[in-house]
């Protein structure tokens, strides 16, 4: 608790938490969050994963070598690009055309810079965000933040479910939108509760390969490199509405809270999976040769988001900008206007773009979210758990599905969904960020694998940067 009182920022008499009231609450909301899992735990067998994908021996050795040191830092990587993320950075080309492509590069080193400290936390410590969040600061801060961002996760699982039918429907149009909003939130709940996490990360890690297509669909479009090139090495800014939104909503999507619960816990998930279930073996076992493959890990899965981030804005503002299409709504938009500019294949690949990162990013979404809870509230938490042994952590994610589910059926419009989740995230991102720079800062935490002092002062100024960037968009939406 020595740093805890530097949080005191929120204010809420913790003192309270020490009264029975606070812990039969507590225990109601256990309750309440694993009734999902009870009601279907014994309706649905379990189901076999069918990714089951070899790399060849010599002479491909050193690639095999690197792809078996990625791990969370692709799939949190790859998550990030999600049919949100994709909508948007579609929106700034199609709108923009290449004036924003400096964001790829920019907000490389800032993201990885904070999903390292994330991870490494998970390495030395044997504990998710949520757990060492916890452990050191204020409860009602955590309390507070988990379950914004779980409100934030839902309203952006909703888009990205809409997303994904519609997106579906250019392909198998005779199935209505209804019909396939069902099947792709079944599916993806019974491959999180009823796939065991080996499999499940294999899984999640060979569908990040997917977003190659956005990389491919480039090339099939014109593109004036050279003023790619341009726009990549100079930023150009102005104050206008409309690209103060823009900027804030990538910088959002790209350093988004719900990536570093995910990127934690699944740190820790990776060290239970080798065995080390318990924390004092996660403590003991931890080595210098463990944070030098995170780190290719990391920094290799966050140039690959941003590699895609650069290429789908790179392909809209070649195809859509220089046509004279300016307003992309979503993801499926952008894939519906390519296909007379750029030809069906180019289509096709953007849209089996939008529904395999659909696949990978939504249980991201649910599944940090109930990492978070979880872990706030200490309860039994981790996908290496069978659902009888973590049910309030499988209901955290039933609930957050079902949500988002629902939400396509109330007339919210997914725009609006974004801009309430871009909101909350606005306003949860800084504080998750205080604690994250804080926490990897410590010795008394991390011990000699704290943060080198250049990484915190880096640290400190994404901290600042993301509190301007928070109240800039809630300032932007908020104008008439």
């Amino acid at each position: 608790m020595t740093q805890g009182r530097v949080a005191y920022f929120i204010f809420f008499p913790t003192h309270l938490l020490q009264y029975p009231v606070v812990h039969m609450t507590k225990a109601f909301l256990k309750r309440v969050a694993e009734a999902p899992a009870i009601a279907i735990e014994d309706t649905v067998d379990v189901i076999e994963d069918v990714e089951r994908v070899m790399i060849s021996k010599s002479p491909f050795r050193k690639a095999e070598e690197y792809w078996n040191t990625l791990g969370p830092g692709l799939t949190t990587g790859a998550s990030d690009d999600d049919p949100s993320g994709i909508a948007t950075y579609s929106q700034t080309g199609a709108q923009f055309g290449f004036k924003f492509l400096w964001l790829a590069p920019f907000t490389f080193p800032l993201m990885a810079v904070i999903q390292e400290m994330c991870a490494r936390i998970g390495l030395v410590t044997g504990e998710g965000l949520a757990a060492n969040i916890r452990r050191h600061f204020p409860k009602a801060a955590l309390y507070t933040c988990a379950f914004v961002l779980l409100i934030a996760n839902a309203f952006n699982i909703g888009a990205d479910l809409g997303a994904m039918s519609e997106a579906a429907r250019l392909v198998v149009p005779e199935i209505p939108s209804w019909a396939l909003l069902v099947i792709f939130t079944v599916v993806m709940l019974l491959l999180q509760i009823y796939t065991t996490y080996a499999r499940y990360a294999k899984f999640l890690k060979y569908l990040a390969l997917v977003l190659l297509a956005y990389v491919v669909s480039a090339f099939m479009v014109h593109i004036d490199w050279g003023m790619a090139l341009r726009a990549t090495v100079i930023p150009t800014l102005t104050s206008s509405k409309e690209e103060v939104i823009l900027v804030c909503a990538i910088l959002g999507t790209t350093i988004s809270p719900y990536l570093f619960f995910w990127q934690t816990s699944q740190e820790v998930e990776e060290r239970i999976l080798q065995g080390l279930r318990t924390l004092r073996l996660r403590k003991s076992h931890m080595q210098d040769s463990d944070i030098k493959k995170m780190r290719i890990d990391v920094w290799s899965g966050m140039f690959f988001s941003n590699i895609v981030m650069f290429f789908i804005i790179l392909t809209c503002a070649g195809a859509l900008n220089v046509n004279g299409i300016t307003n992309i709504g979503t993801a499926a938009h952008a894939a519906l206007a390519l296909k007379p500019i750029a030809g069906p294949f180019a289509s096709l690949l953007f849209a089996i773009g939008i529904l395999g990162v659909g696949f990978l990013a939504i249980p991201v979404l649910a599944g940090s979210a109930s990492y978070a809870l979880s872990e706030s509230f200490n309860w039994k938490f981790g996908l290496y758990r069978k659902i009888k042994e973590a049910r309030a952590f499988y209901g955290i994610i039933i609930i957050a599905m079902i949500i988002g589910f629902i939400l396509n059926f109330v007339g919210l419009d997914p725009i609006r969904a974004l801009l309430y989740a871009a909101v909350l995230n606005g306003i949860v991102a800084p504080i998750i960020l205080f604690f994250i720079v804080k926490l990897s800062s410590d010795h008394g935490v991390m011990g000699h694998r704290k943060n080198h002092p250049f990484m915190t002062v880096l640290g400190w100024l994404i901290v600042a940067m993301m509190t301007i960037v928070g109240v800039a968009t809630i300032g932007a939406i908020a104008m008439p």
